[in-house]
């Protein structure tokens, strides 16, 4: 090796040594799990659980009170003489959220409860109570923007992210779509799709028109997506208003291609008939009666004619 070269690392066999900012995590995770679960304390009394120095301890609350997981208040009681007064680290809310919870299994135990109380109407009139407020946010920012539908997903997916919901929207051939990549009740969502069917019913008040959800995280599926229809396009060139332009040959009754049509041809006729054509049987029997045979009767047996009577005076000779 060189001289004054600084080997980092260890030798060929040795593991690598962290990075600063992971073992920095790290330790600031062990102060925020103190503060956890011995309440607010001093830099000086974490330093002495932690086994480092109250300077090294400060540098790392410094970091946590700049991220909103730590606070700094006076400690009350305490003497103000000279020096820095005694300060106690406490934490606060965003703190508490990075540990597990059981939001969810309290949340799932209350709505199992109402279902059993109320039935499936309880639980939506819950989840209406519960998105009521979302609507009343998202509608102040949503309602600045005129325009059609698509236009207003865009400010919706901005407010939506401001929840927490981490929303984007696109425009797509047949209109939009708005997409959520994450759910805060996804858990609860799953065994009670009221609060996925109230949500929807939301976003289509907030964007005016009514929409289609395709998709849910509750459900499986990574992203909750909603497709917003856009304005209906006529498919034919026609006007809207006015008669259809008629063909030349129409006006004078005749189509484009030179053969009548069947109302025109039917007009041009008239009421007239053509002669009867006679019924199968006199065809047959004209044709027999022509060749010098009978026709065979294929209708019942009839008595013979009777003779007409003739007249004496015909039988007298001259």
């Amino acid at each position: 090796m060189e001289s004054g070269a600084v080997q980092v690392g260890g030798g060929a066999g040795s593991p690598p040594r962290p990075s600063p900012s992971a073992e920095d995590g790290r330790t600031r995770h062990r102060v925020t799990a103190l503060l956890l679960e011995h309440g607010p304390q001093t830099a000086t009394e974490l330093a002495g659980r932690l086994g480092v120095s109250p300077t090294a301890v400060r540098r790392h609350l410094d970091a946590l009170v700049t991220t909103g997981r730590v606070e700094e208040r006076h400690a009350p009681g305490t003497p103000r003489g000279r020096g820095r007064p005694a300060r106690l680290f406490h934490l606060t809310d965003a703190g508490r959220s990075a540990f597990p919870h059981a939001y969810d299994d309290l949340a799932l135990t209350a709505l199992r409860f109402v279902a059993a109380q109320g039935g499936p109407d309880a639980v939506r009139a819950v989840a209406e109570a519960q998105l009521a407020g979302l609507e009343e946010r998202c509608s102040a920012a949503v309602d600045t923007v005129p325009g059609p539908p698509v236009d207003r997903a865009q400010a919706l997916a901005a407010a939506l992210t401001a929840e927490g919901y981490a929303a984007s929207a696109s425009a797509i051939s047949g209109g939009g779509q708005l997409c959520q990549h994450h759910c805060p009740v996804a858990h609860v969502a799953a065994e009670f799709p009221q609060l996925c069917e109230v949500e929807t019913a939301v976003i289509g008040r907030l964007v005016g028109t009514h929409v289609q959800r395709l998709a849910t995280i509750a459900h499986g599926d990574g992203v909750c997506t909603t497709h917003i229809p856009g304005p209906v396009r006529r498919t034919d060139s026609w006007p809207q208003k006015g008669p259809r332009p008629t063909h030349p040959s129409h006006a004078r009754g005749e189509s484009p291609d030179g053969a009548e049509d069947g109302v025109t041809a039917h007009t041009r006729a008239g009421n007239r008939s053509g002669p009867a054509s006679p019924v199968p049987d006199e065809r047959a029997a004209h044709r027999l009666r022509a060749g010098g045979r009978t026709a065979p009767s294929t209708s019942t047996t009839q008595p013979p004619a009777r003779p007409s009577p003739v007249n004496d005076r015909e039988r007298t000779p001259a």
